[in-house]
């Protein structure tokens, strides 16, 4: 077997591989010997069929396997004693087409090579990060939006008109062609209008009405509405309206805390304190890795394959592209052309991405079963009902997993990064962390 250079121009490599005839013969006769034990034919005992008689009912698929393998043999060896790491698939292809048995066989193999990435002392970098610490009137603020979460509803004065958000206490009774169906009535009914819980134009029907009213509610059930009986029939709900409410946020007390899984007042404040400041701290770590980021990137200079960047270009484009289209959901428009800007903040990525994975692999830093467990229900909550079935396609699909790994990894480096740094803590208020954090974003 011979392997030739062909090209070596920056991190572009080139190589002319041959295989020669003798090298696949040797091949095919060898793995036909591996399976002469176990082959069975007709007028031959089991193991016992000639191999000029294998040769001929097998030779040609097993040359098919015997071509593949000595070529990714030559790759694995030329890469073993390289040290080279393409960068991206090589490209292989068979350079004479008009090959027959008995000819060399030679394939063409050209690739990107990763670069070689310099040592770091990374003992020297300096990093500030900022603590923010829950103050009175921060706690208050979000006591007030629990507050209004936990929303109760008192009654309106006699005679008022329901307004949308209003809460209405009802009994009503449904019919189809005037006879009253199953599971179209209730009495004492709570219904919030404006919450939608009924059927399509229902709620609506029942603005502006009084307590003591009777009300008659006409709409049509959708048809696809689950009840087969009901699809696409007309309805009517007879409805007496017992009581008006208007909402009002419930009291900040002891009550409200148990309804947040609190002793008391006192331990859901302590609960909000610790939630907000480590909200605070999820965006210092922000704040603190951009820094981080932008001081590695001013440290290191090293040629990047141009496959890497032109790919990370086109895909930064793709997503600010459906981020100023979001009403295109799919992938059918026009081509997304790349920009300069685009270029830039790939070229960046690249480089920090070649970087850290190369810092995360002297380091052996490695993301546990555990965190990748966490990090996919995490992902899984975004779709209720249906955490089983995104549990098991992740789990099933090698791209959705290194999605979810790549950014737990660069993660876990970049604390191995700050552990060897000088970091110093400076307290600072909120709203000295929102505007960098808003910086941050803007950046």
């Amino acid at each position: 077997m011979q392997v030739n250079e062909t090209l070596n121009d920056g991190l572009k490599r080139g190589y002319a591989i041959t295989v020669t005839a003798a090298e696949l013969e040797a091949k095919v006769n060898e793995k036909l010997a591996e399976a002469q034990p176990d082959v069975e034919m007709k007028g031959f005992r089991k193991g016992k069929v000639p191999m000029a008689l294998l040769k001929k009912q097998f030779g040609q698929r097993v040359m098919g396997e015997a071509m593949q393998e000595s070529i990714d043999g030559a790759m694995s060896e030329h890469f073993e004693k390289s040290g080279d790491r393409p960068a991206m698939q090589p490209d292989v292809k068979m350079t004479n087409e008009d090959w027959k048995e008995g000819d060399d066989v030679q394939v063409e193999m050209t690739y990107e090579a990763l670069p070689d990435i310099p040592e770091l002392d990374m003992s020297g970098i300096t990093l500030e990060k900022m603590v923010v610490k829950a103050d009175d009137a921060s706690i208050d603020e979000a006591l007030a939006n629990l507050a209004e979460t936990a929303q109760d509803f008192k009654a309106r004065k006699k005679g008022s008109k329901a307004k949308d958000g209003d809460q209405i206490v009802m009994n009503f009774v449904g019919k189809v062609d005037g006879e009253a169906f199953e599971g179209g009535s209730a009495e004492d009914y709570p219904l919030v209008l404006g919450s939608n819980s009924f059927i399509p134009g229902f709620e609506e029907q029942l603005v502006g009405v009084k307590a003591d009213e009777e009300k008659s509610v006409t709409v049509s059930f959708p048809e696809d509405y689950q009840a087969e009986h009901l699809k696409g029939k007309e309805a009517v709900f007879d409805c007496t309206i017992k009581e008006v409410k208007e909402p009002v946020a419930a009291e900040i007390n002891d009550e409200l805390a148990t309804k947040f899984g609190a002793e008391d007042l006192a331990a859901l404040k302590v609960q909000i304190a610790e939630r907000l400041e480590a909200e605070y701290a999820g965006a210092s770590r922000a704040i603190m890795k951009r820094s981080l980021l932008d001081v590695l990137d001013g440290m290191v200079d090293f040629d990047l394959p141009p496959s890497l960047v032109e790919a990370e270009a086109g895909q930064i484009a793709h997503q600010l592209w459906h981020e100023d289209n979001p009403e295109v959901q799919g992938h059918d428009h026009p081509e997304i052309e790349t920009t300069e800007e685009h270029t830039t903040l790939a070229t960046r990525r690249v480089r920090l991405g070649l970087l850290l994975a190369e810092i995360g692999q002297k380091a052996k830093v490695e993301v546990t079963d555990a965190e990748m467990t966490q990090a996919i229900m995490g992902q899984a909550r975004q779709y209720p009902g249906q955490e089983r079935q995104f549990f098991e396609f992740v789990q099933q699909n090698q791209q959705m997993q290194q999605q979810l790994r790549a950014p737990l990894f660069e993660d876990k480096v970049i604390d191995h990064i700050a552990e060897q740094a000088t970091v110093s803590e400076k307290e600072v208020s909120k709203d000295d962390l929102q505007k960098a954090v808003e910086a941050l974003e803007d950046a």
